[in-house]
């Protein structure tokens, strides 16, 4: 998944790296005008996947269905947030995807990358490690990089398999910490005009947690008898 990418190019060249590992579904976060002959020639067969590529308004809309949601950054947050080297990543993905969820990989904008906002939709951030004094991969080498760790972990018998539960989609979590913020406000914990870090803290905490179906029903019937309590 690309975030307003600014430069056709960048765009193909990530298409045909996608194609040469195997991966077909591109979705795009407000692109540029990308479908132009720049465009196609970057890809250079790829074309299919520049065609059938999915256009969203904002972040959260294309993740909404996505259980698992990683984006990458070329910098670390003040808030460290759960870090995945680029096998990591497959790993996880490889895992989840045998769990019958569905993973997102995020990649960010050519200059700034991801905004703080649309790193809080993520579970975990992907890094690729460059050596010291020099970060400067072009997206479309990120998502080269990136799509071959997932062609070597599809490819290897070595995936585990460890939980049986389905986990859960993206929009239902961000329903969760809706519910969240409302009962720790009702309650007197979360001052909504001065909450400081601890949106972030509680997200990072449950993107860790990564709770399945049945423990976010358990998650939301405590919430749930939270508030009808207090009333």
């Amino acid at each position: 998944m690309l975030v307003e990418t600014s430069h056709p190019g960048n765009i193909g060249a990530a298409a045909r790296a996608m194609k040469n590992m195997g991966l077909s579904k591109l979705l795009l976060v407000q692109p540029c005008d990308y479908k132009n002959n720049e465009c196609y020639a970057r890809a250079s067969g790829a074309e299919d996947i520049i065609d059938t590529a999915v256009v969203f308004d904002d972040l959260a809309s294309a993740v909404a269905e996505s259980t698992l949601v990683i984006g990458t950054s070329a910098r670390l947050r003040s808030l460290a947030w759960p870090q995945l080297n680029p096998r990591e990543c497959a790993e996880t993905v490889a895992v989840h995807s045998n769990q019958s969820g569905t993973a997102s990989v995020v990649f960010g904008r050519e200059r700034s990358g991801l905004s703080n906002s649309e790193l809080a939709l993520c579970s975990s951030l992907l890094h690729i490690p460059t050596v010291a004094g020099f970060s400067s991969l072009n997206v479309a080498a990120a998502v080269q990089v990136v799509a071959y760790e997932l062609m070597m972990v599809s490819s290897s018998e070595t995936v585990r398999e460890d939980v049986d539960e389905l986990p859960v989609p993206q929009s239902d979590m961000e329903r969760f910490y809706e519910h969240l913020f409302s009962v720790l406000t009702f309650v007197g914990y979360h001052d909504p005009d001065n909450p400081r870090q601890l949106p972030l803290r509680m997200r990072r905490l449950f993107n860790r947690a990564q709770p399945n179906r049945s423990e976010m029903q358990v998650l939301r019937g405590f919430l749930a008898a939270v508030e009808k309590k207090r009333r």
